[in-house]
């Protein structure tokens, strides 16, 4: 099934929306139409690995790929894994379970798609005979920009630039970008928050003189963000491997719902769940969780979008986004595939005006969707909580979804059977998780590191060796430049 753009114009293969990255006028592709998992096939996944379960899912939405093409590059991405469930479900008890999401290279859910990416990348290239360098960007919140470096890294015909926002990551985030080793990596510091880097990549795209110089360069324009399908269809996969693991191992019935608690930011994870949901997946509530950045949580209250507010920096960086950038792929589907009020909504967006869906699109969208927001000081005390009730570390931004969903069961009554999905490892946010669990006096002094040894110590676990190596690594890559310059920064790359 060909791929169609949110705000209008024409269909195209998948391998083309995943060079392209982003639709011309500034739409993102979504499937023509959503093919259905069924439930033999649901169940059969639970005796098969995640590779298998990937690939079954992926070639719904990949038209123009071959079924060995994609089975190979599945099994190639989810062979860096440091668990052979890649991601596998742990029970909590009272009906509570956590899909964990942090077991590859980067020790983020972001490695779920961006180790899977850039071999569907090179596949589409040589589909669509592209022949240009492919230059890859992306803005990050902490986590993409790792994951992207990572997968691009000496990738054969390809370039990877990230910016992130210089004072909005932890001090882990930030270090595994600047110390990326490859020959095509490049990674700059943005003055600012997160919004004002991805808002300058969309710009970037959005310049035809741009892309033109860059051809006249040999090279042509993608993006690593959830923008860009490539990235998103990967996710879809891991809800359907949640509930075949959760039905295997009889913790749930065939056809029972579940709810999915999803810390939100940028709304890509949480999209992806409801793409699941419209394959035939039994999900119940999909719980949106947000830190103070709250935008989302007052948008499903009320209906209207206004991202004019103060710019919280939070514990849980990577959800410090007010411009939610897949949010207009659910708004593609709310207002019955009608590019024009998509079209209406994201230039009110564009010039900082609010957007209002109306009071029938709210109500389809909470029939699907709860949402609830958790402060700073909350999501210590959740990340305390878990550890000394059930002896399970949390991230501070899975800790954020976990208190949503323990608000949500204190307002509603409603105990489905639940899987918060961890998108982090605590040792991440080494620092704040100690903070958390042992109090300020106990960390004083200590840098990241020095925190992340301690809580290993204190929870009898082991530092992971991707954050242990950090300290001792190169910085390879220091530019510090304001937004308004992203675009003369990848003109000297």
């Amino acid at each position: 099934m060909p791929l169609i753009p949110t705000r209008g114009g024409a269909a195209v293969a998948a391998s083309q929306a995943i060079l392209a990255g982003i639709a011309p006028g500034g739409g993102l592709y979504v499937p023509g139409a959503f093919s259905s998992i069924d439930r033999i096939t649901l169940r059969q996944m639970g005796s098969e690995p995640y590779a298998w379960r990937a690939a079954t899912v992926l070639r719904t939405f990949l038209d123009d790929y071959t079924s060995p093409e994609i089975a190979s590059a599945a099994e190639a991405a989810y062979g860096r894994f440091d668990v052979p469930q890649v991601a596998p479900v742990r029970s909590l008890g009272d009906a509570t379970h956590v899909l964990e999401l942090f077991h590859g290279p980067t020790l983020a859910f972001k490695d779920m798609a961006l180790q899977l990416l850039p071999r569907l990348t090179r596949l589409a290239m040589d589909k669509c005979g592209e022949e240009r360098e492919l230059f890859v960007l992306a803005a990050t919140s902490g986590d993409t920009g790792k994951a992207a470096l990572e997968g691009f890294a000496d990738v054969p015909g390809t370039r990877c630039a990230v910016f992130y926002p210089s004072e909005g990551v932890s001090q882990a985030q930030r270090l595994q970008m600047v110390t990326q080793a490859g020959d095509n990596t490049h990674v700059i510091a943005v003055r600012g928050n997160f919004d004002d880097a991805q808002t300058g990549v969309k710009r970037i795209f959005a310049d035809p003189l741009f892309a033109a110089e860059m051809d006249g360069r040999g090279r042509v324009l993608s993006s690593a963000n959830s923008i860009n399908f490539g990235r998103l269809a990967p996710q879809v996969a891991y809800y359907f491997s949640a509930y075949a693991d959760l039905l295997a191992s009889g913790a749930i019935t065939p056809g029972q719902r579940i709810h999915f608690a999803v810390p939100t930011g940028n709304f890509g994870n949480i999209l992806a769940a409801e793409y699941a949901r419209r394959m035939g997946l039994p999900v119940g509530k999909l719980l949106c969780a947000s830190n103070s950045n709250n935008v989302l949580a007052d948008f499903m209250r009320t209906g209207v979008y206004d991202a004019r507010r103060p710019f919280f920096q939070t514990i849980s960086p990577s959800m410090d986004i007010l411009v939610s950038s897949n949010l207009e792929r659910l708004l593609f589907e709310l207002c019955g595939r009608d590019e024009g009020w998509v079209a209406r909504w994201m230039q009110a967006q564009k010039e900082g005006q609010p957007y209002d869906i109306g009071p029938e699109r709210l109500r389809v969208l909470q029939e699907g969707f709860a949402a609830e927001w958790v402060d700073d000081q909350t999501t210590r005390d959740t990340i305390q909580r878990v550890w000394r009730d059930t002896r399970y570390l949390l991230d501070p931004h899975t800790a954020v979804a976990a208190r949503a969903l323990m608000h949500y069961r204190e307002r509603t009554g409603d105990w489905t059977p639940a899987v918060i999905v961890s998108t982090a490892s605590p040792f991440k946010f080494g620092r704040e998780v100690a903070r958390a669990l042992l109090g300020e006096v106990a960390i004083q002094g200590m840098d990241d590191f020095a925190c992340c040894d301690l809580l290993a110590d204190t929870c009898n676990l082991a530092v992971p060796p991707a954050i242990a190596q950090l300290p001792s690594l190169p910085v390879r890559h220091d530019a510090i430049i304001d937004a308004s310059a992203m675009a003369e920064a990848l003109r000297g790359m």
